[in-house]
């Protein structure tokens, strides 16, 4: 059976177009969440005068959708989790957590089932997802997973790291000066 989209369809097509689809699917799914219309010679003339419409608003989503790209396009989020026993989380790290922290961190709205993933994120590091953003335009995106409480706890080792650095370079600048004396 033929209908007009009057929506994104994942897997189908876009506003306007016009796809073939099983019945059923048509009857009991489309037609009553009004996500589709019959192909009928009179719902593709009045598409015909909309098509202009359309175009414009198809261009808007792609550009929003690039825009939201060049936000998140190589960036990396970090994500507090419980760890265990040689970086294993409990639990693991779930789409909705991901949302939540592109949101809070970068400022840019994510729809949880857009994020694309290989797999569940069960161990400490840094992962890569990918976002589906608009039709074929994805963005992608580092997730750094850490222990709670973790960052200050390794800023505090990088902190001893460097003071140690320094103390052992004033050490070796002492024995140098005591050298050329």
């Amino acid at each position: 059976m033929k209908v007009i989209l009057l929506g994104e369809l994942r897997g189908k097509g876009g506003e306007g177009d016009v796809v073939d689809v099983a019945q059923g699917y048509a009857e009991n799914y489309l037609f009553p969440r009004r996500l589709a219309l019959p192909a009928t010679p009179g719902n593709i003339k009045q598409l015909e005068e909309r098509r202009h419409n359309i175009e414009r608003r198809e261009e808007k989503r792609i550009s929003d959708a690039n825009a939201v790209k060049e936000a998140l396009e190589g960036k990396t989020v970090t994500i507090e989790a419980r760890v265990g026993e040689e970086n294993q989380l409990f639990g693991s790290v779930t789409s909705a957590m991901i949302a939540d922290a592109i949101v809070s961190q970068l400022g840019v709205e994510i729809d949880r089932k857009r994020i694309s993933r290989e797999g569940s994120i069960k161990r400490a590091g840094v992962h890569e997802i990918e976002i589906g953003l608009y039709r074929d335009i994805n963005a992608k995106v580092a997730i750094s997973v850490v222990p709670e409480g973790g960052a200050p706890a390794v800023a505090a080792e990088d902190a001893a790291a460097d003071a140690a650095e320094e103390a052992v370079e004033e050490a070796a600048a002492e024995v140098v000066e005591e050298a050329a004396e």
